[in-house]
């Protein structure tokens, strides 16, 4: 009896060995997760790319972020300057709720008035400047020029330039005279204004409200 038993175990010691052998050498079943590597990360993606805004068109934010000016009060700064500034030009756009005119100049920072004229008037003589309009702001720089030594005009074109803006009707270069230089701003009526001096490059700025 002990002789079928021992028979028997020895018999059945293989197949016990291999199918342990098998449990533990089979390969492992493919995981459904995707590699680490192909995991987008939020924080490194490409940004996606914004919509441009056209700037300098008509009825558009300015880029310093300004509103429409609301003071009607004018403005006169005094100052005295080694030499004169040289005004070389103006320009002109319309920006949502105002108009800014911008005068440019070289040299250092003149003093300057912005006055409400009954009409515009050449400077020297007085005459009447032929351009109409519902009101007048009169820009005197002083100590400026509009030549150079030589005489030669550093402000070309004019005297009147059309602008047809929301208020801003024209721009007029009123004069050149005796260390002033005036510029007319002709309006459709009368609004708040500001003025505002800017550097690099130098300019002066008046915003009008439509």
């Amino acid at each position: 009896m002990k002789r079928t038993r021992v028979a028997l175990a020895l018999a059945l010691a293989p197949f016990v060995l291999l199918t342990g052998c098998g449990n533990t050498t089979a390969p492992a079943a493919p995981s459904a997760a995707p590699p680490a590597a192909a995991t987008t990360d939020s924080s490194t993606a490409a940004p996606t790319p914004s919509t441009a805004v056209p700037t300098g068109s008509p009825s558009t934010p300015p880029r310093d972020g300004l509103k429409p000016p609301t003071s009607t009060k004018e403005v006169e700064v005094k100052r005295t300057a080694d030499g004169s500034a040289l005004v070389t030009g103006a320009r002109f756009a319309e920006h949502e709720g105002f108009d800014r005119v911008v005068i440019d100049l070289k040299g250092n920072a003149p003093g300057y008035s912005v006055r409400w004229v009954p009409e515009l008037v050449q400077d020297g003589s007085g005459d009447p400047i032929d351009v109409k309009g519902g009101a007048y702001l009169q820009v005197t720089i002083t100590p400026a020029n509009a030549h150079s030594d030589s005489g030669s005009t550093t402000w070309s074109g004019g005297p009147v330039f059309q602008a047809e803006l929301g208020n801003v009707q024209n721009v007029v270069k009123t004069g050149d005279f005796e260390g002033m230089v005036g510029v007319g701003i002709v309006l459709d009526h009368k609004a708040a204004f500001r003025v505002l001096e800017q550097k690099n490059p130098q300019r002066l700025i008046v915003d009008v409200a439509h």
